[in-house]
């Protein structure tokens, strides 16, 4: 079971920034700083490609109204990137089944994420654009550290993530309000709009 710490904090960085996990991990595999990521993981292919994405992430995830189009089109990809990560990592390690690791890995990818994108919510309901750029550079830095430390004190790592996906999921549940105000103005903004192309002129 000793994987199943590094299998829970990846799950939670990938329900975050999945890109940034694949490539962290690649790159500590690749230089031998563990022995803990598979071979796939490591190739050149699968870090440009987790590298241009998270570059592509970086820009989107600091733009408000655009960040919250990135994360509803990875509700699904951020989950099963960290079932599909917690699953290499169980079947390098060879401690942990692939299918417990999958569930573990994914269901918390998908708890962050829920945090994750509800509070980008929260945050677009407010006028100004600059909490938009600190969140989000905290959560790359957040991911990064984790990761980083998770390679060589997995169990720390593992409840450190686990103390923040709790307050965020508490925090969540606080700004609910926020989160519906959010919804409602982009619905209305989606009626304008459609009520103007019946029209024939551009919307307000």
């Amino acid at each position: 079971m000793s994987v199943l710490p590094l299998v829970f904090t990846s799950g939670w960085a990938s329900g975050i920034n999945a890109y940034a996990v694949v490539l962290l991990l690649g790159v500590f595999g690749a230089t031998g700083i563990t022995d803990e990521v598979p071979e796939s993981l490591q190739r050149t292919d699968v870090l440009i490609v987790a590298g241009v994405l998270f570059a592509c992430e970086a820009v989107a995830d600091k733009i408000p109204y655009v960040d919250s189009i990135w994360d509803s089109v990875h509700t699904v990809i951020r989950p099963v990137s960290g079932a599909v990560v917690g699953a290499l990592l169980a079947g390098q390690s060879g401690s942990l089944p692939d299918l417990a690791a999958g569930a573990v890995g994914g269901s918390t990818a998908l708890a962050s994420h829920c945090v994750k994108a509800g509070t980008r919510m929260a945050i677009n309901s407010s006028p100004e654009p600059f909490s938009n750029i600190i969140v989000s550079t905290a959560e790359d830095l957040g991911v990064g550290g984790i990761i980083s430390f998770a390679m060589f004190y997995p169990e720390a790592a593992a409840i450190i993530a686990a103390v923040l996906l709790l307050l965020g999921l508490l925090l969540l549940i606080f700004l609910i309000s926020r989160i519906r105000r959010f919804l409602r103005r982009r619905a209305q903004r989606r009626e304008e709009k459609r009520i103007a192309a019946a029209l024939g002129r551009p919307p307000d």
